[in-house]
């Protein structure tokens, strides 16, 4: 599909016109002092902790509010991703672990300060990582996967010094302070709009910021646009330097082939999530620069609830395993766009690594899928549903229907089910769907996170209902495993159990492409695949 023939220019020129009246106030502003940023998403809140609060909120918190530390970045593939092995200081001048690993202190910025000139201190950052594990908010649970679950953990020493205190040796303590969620927070303004009922002011910074980040919001339309503004006065960006643009315009586009317009023409300079078609359209014009970053963080996969029959059968999860057509669903979603997980080659019958995801040894061989249903005593093959979240039709439909026909091919009649979002989330998260396709992100990708976090408990995220006790012992051994080799050997047997118990495939890791105008530079792939305002400049 060519974005060309099917958007209205009206409709162009009316998104348009709201990014230049957006720009219209400050008159002696270049356009090249200002970022346009359109994404089919929404900013819905300010605060990100906010349950509900969208992937953009995510993303625009980043550039408001700073953390302790952040994550460095490196060279994958040639392309530039965050580095979950480097933390550097944000607030944090400097940090040190002790010897045990079970306190790490932290020494702030003397010259951090909070967008109204008041100084960042260490009373700020206790209050706001107490908030952090102690309101009901989003950041409590992620905060809970690197040990830190009590305010009695956050002790202050002086007014620049913060002790974190841990109840067991934790390699995801730190990088979990470098997430979305740990925003260090003015805690003097936050109080103010305090109540008895919401004593973490969270109803108040839903729509307002009181952080020391690299932009100040300017204007908040929520589901609409953001305008930020930059603070002259921060300095913990690139050479300890402001950062480069002057003005940041978050507009909400909701339709791709118009979004897909606007950065053609130059009214917008930076897109995340254009559709795979509109992308290779794009990229052959040769006018643009196109990034495009396999999301090592994610996996699209096809699941099967491993406690409803027939799929509680290992052997019908291997059938389907072998049957489904790899290469023509990899082109058919994404256009070859990103880095399948099928067609592996084990040497010795055992994964090359104990990394995951893995790519597995699977290919399509509908005679061996014959026989694993003959194995499991469904020689005729059965009838089942196939759903997918209608919001991901566009990658979704097109290999639903490939599944759909392959499938068909062993006896196994699939009625697909197109469901809205809300919907789709209700349905896996009660455990009602026998088979269907969806996607994960880690932000901190290692091994043992990814396992227990998707293939343990009886929880949301589980969305194989896998249980298995070997797998679940080892995942939480290696949590704390601080031997480097012993560590890659548990993520072998992991890897090896997937395979052989077969809970869910993992399909392939897509694209994130990031399409942009000629002269924009520092594109980095973040862990929470938003767009960094503070990394981007224009030459």
């Amino acid at each position: 599909m060519r974005f060309v023939s099917f958007r209205p220019a009206s409709c162009v020129l009316a998104t348009t016109a709201l990014l230049l009246i957006a720009t219209a106030p400050l008159k002696a502003q270049t356009r090249a002092e200002t970022l346009r940023y359109v994404t089919g998403a929404s900013v819905n809140t300010l605060d990100p902790n906010i349950p509900g609060a969208t992937r953009e909120s995510f993303g625009l918190s980043m550039s408001t509010y700073d953390r302790l530390v952040s994550f460095g970045r490196k060279q994958l593939n040639g392309k530039w991703v965050f580095d979950l092995d480097t933390i550097t200081g944000e607030l944090a001048d400097s940090y040190d672990v002790s010897p045990d690993r079970l306190k790490i202190m932290f020494h702030l910025r003397k010259d951090a300060k909070f967008q109204d000139g008041s100084p960042v201190t260490a009373e700020d950052v206790k209050w706001s990582l107490d908030r952090c594990v102690t309101a009901p908010i989003l950041g409590k649970a992620q905060l809970l996967t690197g040990s830190l679950t009590s305010a009695d953990q956050f002790k202050v020493i002086d007014p620049l010094t913060v002790e974190v205190t841990l109840p067991k040796p934790d390699k995801l303590a730190l990088p979990n302070l470098a997430t979305v969620y740990p925003i260090i927070i003015n805690s003097k303004v936050a109080k103010e709009h305090a109540t008895p009922d919401d004593p973490w002011a969270t109803a108040w910074l839903k729509e307002h910021t009181a952080g020391s980040g690299a932009y100040v919001v300017e204007t908040f339309k929520p589901g609409e646009q953001v305008i930020l503004k930059r603070d002259e006065a921060w300095n913990r960006g690139s050479a300890n330097k402001p950062a480069f643009f002057k003005r940041v315009i978050v507009q909400s586009v909701p339709e791709p082939a118009t979004r897909a317009n606007l950065v053609e023409r130059g009214d917008a300079d930076l897109v995340l999530d254009l559709q795979a078609s509109d992308v290779q359209s794009l990229e052959a014009k040769g006018k643009l620069k196109v990034i495009s970053t396999p999301q090592y963080n994610a996996i699209t996969f096809v699941s099967m609830n491993n406690q409803i029959p027939p799929f509680d059968n290992v052997n019908v999860r291997r059938a389907i395993a072998f049957a489904l057509p790899y290469d023509d669903m990899f082109k058919a979603a994404l256009f070859g766009r990103g880095a399948p997980l099928f067609g592996a080659t084990w040497a010795d019958g055992m994964p090359a690594n104990g990394i995951y995801p893995f790519q597995a040894p699977v290919k399509i061989d509908l005679d061996k899928a014959r026989e694993y249903l003959k194995a499991a005593g469904l020689p005729e093959g059965f009838s089942t549903t196939f759903s997918f979240n209608v919001g991901q039709a566009s990658t979704a439909e097109p290999m639903a229907a490939l599944v759909k026909e392959s499938l068909g091919k062993i006896g196994i009649k699939v009625d697909i089910q197109k469901l809205p979002d809300a919907q789709m989330s209700t349905q896996i998260n009660e455990k009602k769907l026998p088979f269907f396709t969806e996607g994960i992100v880690a932000w901190l990708p290692s091994t043992d996170y990814f396992y227990r976090n998707f293939y343990t408990g009886n929880q949301r995220w589980n969305y194989s209902s896998i249980n298995n006790s070997e797998l679940a012992a080892i995942a939480q051994e290696a949590r704390f495993e601080p031997d480097k080799a012993k560590y890659e050997e548990d993520g072998r047997k992991l890897n090896a159990i997937h395979f052989s118990e077969m809970p869910q495939i993992p399909l392939w890791q897509p694209n994130q492409d990031a399409v942009m105008a000629a002269s924009i530079e520092g594109y980095t792939y973040e862990f929470h695949r938003q767009l960094d305002y503070r990394d981007i400049s224009r030459k």
